[in-house]
């Protein structure tokens, strides 16, 4: 998603060349310098200022470094229940899709956690 480390280094110095291609793999989160380069940015902000987007910027779909709802729902099919499940991560409509989930197949207490919400874990 473009969001901190060296890649930040990287795209600074590759994405100004019409030379070079930037790969970007898996799902970008709205809001990401990633999403903004897969939906044709002509210049992203790193560092505090804008760089050109001069290179070819291709999206790869179907990778990821995470599991999809099915594989989550597998893996936590041998847990013990908990009291409830929080998600915390993803975009809304996918987030409240997992609760669902987890509660049907489940039969899981699950919510979908708001921004900034605190809760007492006991």
């Amino acid at each position: 998603m473009a969001a901190r480390g060296r890649v930040l280094h990287h795209l600074e110095h590759q994405l100004p060349q019409r030379r070079n291609t930037v790969i970007l793999t898996g799902y970008q989160a709205i809001g990401t310098r990633g999403r903004a380069l897969a939906d044709g940015a002509r210049a992203v902000k790193i560092h505090g200022r804008y760089v050109p987007v001069r290179a070819r910027v291709v999206n790869l779909q179907g990778h990821s470094a995470h599991a999809d709802s099915g594989q989550l729902v597998d893996w936590l099919r041998a847990s013990p229940p908990p009291r409830t499940a929080f998600v915390v991560h993803g975009e809304p409509e996918a987030a409240q899709a997992l609760a669902d989930r987890l509660a049907d197949e489940l039969d899981w207490n699950a919510v979908v956690a708001r921004h900034g919400e605190k809760v007492l874990v006991d």
